[in-house]
């Protein structure tokens, strides 16, 4: 028998459990921790509410988790509750799928003022993650400036854009509704040092800010290259483009309550406040071989929020080789040392999709099958709840989860698929726990 821990319950660590499976069938036994007493990670709380169709890959997760093979033990935090090197003497593998859940900083002067925020610590507040709900951002001002030109920016450019009515059918946690419902936010800035053609935007996503009741997306025709330039990008590059430049020819918007507005060419150079933020200085870039280049000319953005889309890290484990320049753990295509692995965004950074994952938890297996042979007659799965009833350590199994889940369907709001607990101790109650 084959004893296999992941720590992660994300994509990617169901997608490497899957993989086991199928590597091994009956003689593998695969233990998926999580520091929360909820799985699925970026699915539950970096997912957009708004975007259900994409959560709807947790079905297939649960189709893994349910197996008697593979086993969910939520609520137990690796590194506080017990330690790597504890965990590899108990499993022939160990698999790092953390994910990458800390934002990367601006290094910027101002960055720590109040009503500065990451994009990974916003996104939270509004998914219901428990670390950071109660982030309570004020939304008093009329202007907020998010700074990056990926896909999280668009996500909180329309949380923040959005009617009440518009959130139909999402599962935004009620707290962040409420907040977002009394907003005096009516225009949003959106900073990218760079031009058009550099977005990392998808279509689809940059789509759905045309659809948008009251609010409307604003690109200054100035910043667009020329028309004939656009051949040169891949399909959905080119898509992206034409979407901004649909904006752009749209106008103003005189008939809207919200205006986003698109700013190329812009670096922030610094956060100005005193006692919180309220304005954004920016300097006006050029291209040079492809990189932003500052100019010289300097501007200022009055704001009273400002949130970072700058990209994410991943949560550095006590005796765990880091590579601080990556965010993630220093490892040579997923090996970090023997019996010690990483997959997904903690093996490569915050780059890809979802689906991404799969092919990566594949990769991994097949190198976990070359160095483990037939396992090594470790304790796995006895002899870890040996230990965590020696320690207290109480444990969320998936059966829990289930019972988390029907709670939190039980308590949604008319129209909403569920409202999620935002306290841990909420959802060991859920369970039936004390």
């Amino acid at each position: 028998m084959r004893h296999i821990a992941i720590v992660g319950s994300g994509p990617a660590g169901y997608y490497t459990a899957e993989a086991a499976l199928k590597q091994w069938g009956d003689s593998v036994r695969v233990d998926i921790f999580d520091t929360l007493p909820v799985p699925f990670g970026l699915i539950r709380t970096g997912v957009a509410p708004d975007h259900q169709s994409i959560k709807g890959v947790s079905r297939r997760y649960e189709t893994t988790a349910l197996t008697d093979n593979v086993r969910f033990v939520g609520n137990v935090m690796i590194g506080r509750d017990l330690s790597i090197d504890e965990l590899q003497d108990l499993y022939d593998a160990v698999v790092l799928a953390t994910g990458a859940p800390n934002d990367r900083k601006l290094g910027l002067p101002g960055e720590d003022l109040p009503n500065v925020f990451g994009s990974a610590s916003f996104v939270g507040w509004y998914n219901g993650h428990p670390h950071f709900a109660g982030l309570d951002p004020a939304l008093s001002h009329d202007t907020a400036v998010v700074i990056g030109n990926g896909n999280v920016a668009l996500d909180v450019a329309r949380i923040l854009a959005k009617s009440q009515e518009e959130f139909a059918g999402s599962d935004i946690v009620s707290h962040a509704l409420s907040a977002l419902d009394t907003s005096q936010v009516r225009r949003i800035v959106i900073l990218g040092r760079r031009g058009p053609h550099q977005i990392a935007m998808t279509p689809k996503e940059l789509g759905e800010l045309a659809h948008l009741s009251r609010a409307c997306p604003r690109v200054d025709t100035a910043d667009l290259p020329a028309e004939t330039e656009d051949a040169a990008l891949d399909p959905g590059q080119r898509k992206s483009v034409t979407h901004l430049r649909a904006f752009a020819a749209a106008g103003p918007c005189a008939d809207r309550d919200v205006v986003i507005e698109f700013d190329f060419f812009a670096a922030p150079k610094a956060i100005i406040g005193c006692e919180r933020v309220e304005a954004v200085e920016v300097e006006r870039t050029r291209l040079e071989d492809g990189k932003a280049v500052g100019t010289g000319e300097t501007y200022s953005i009055p704001a009273g929020l400002v949130i970072a889309c700058i990209g994410y890290q991943t949560s550095k484990i006590p005796d765990v080789p880091f590579d601080e320049r990556g965010g993630r753990f220093a490892n040579d295509e997923g090996r970090i040392r023997p019996g010690l692995y990483c997959v997904g965004w903690a093996r490569r950074g915050p780059t890809g999709t979802i689906g991404t994952n799969r092919p990566d938890g594949f990769a991994i297996v097949e190198k976990i099958a070359e160095d483990i042979g037939d396992g090594s007659g470790k304790a796995g799965r006895p002899g870890f709840d040996a230990l965590a009833d020696e320690r207290g350590i109480q444990i969320i199994k998936f059966t829990d989860w289930q019972k988390i889940d029907e709670a939190e369907i039980a308590n949604a709001r008319d129209g909403a698929p569920r409202e999620k607990f935002v306290a841990v101790e909420r959802m060991i109650e859920a369970a039936g726990r004390t």
